[in-house]
């Protein structure tokens, strides 16, 4: 019987740093991209437990596969089972865990 795994990837998006599960994650064909499938969210329930998470479910839901530059990615991991995915604005993951930062960032308007 196959092990089936479960990944943590950590990113940074519009400013944001996102931190989603995935069932599958990998380098594709189109060249600094990693690829990440099968999004894992929490149970769906009446009571919104954490809004972060759901806003994550709405932003990836009917998503089948998603293209993330690889400079934007911070950490990848394979976990054991699934923790909450959450929005950090970068302000917050700098204080909390040291030095959070893009290559590449727009520039504000």
């Amino acid at each position: 019987m196959s092990e089936k795994h479960i990944y943590k990837i950590v990113f940074i998006n519009r400013e944001e740093v996102y931190e989603l599960y995935a069932e599958s994650i990998y380098q594709g064909d189109m060249y600094g991209f990693v690829i990440v499938e099968g999004f894992v969210f929490g149970e769906k329930s009446a009571i919104v437990v954490d809004p972060s998470e759901e806003k994550l479910r709405a932003e990836f839901e009917g998503v089948k596969r998603s293209f993330i530059p690889m400079h934007e990615i911070i950490r990848i991991d394979q976990v054991e089972k699934r923790g909450n995915a959450k929005i950090v604005s970068t302000d917050q993951a700098t204080k909390s865990t040291g030095n959070v930062s893009s290559l590449y960032a727009p520039k504000k308007r």
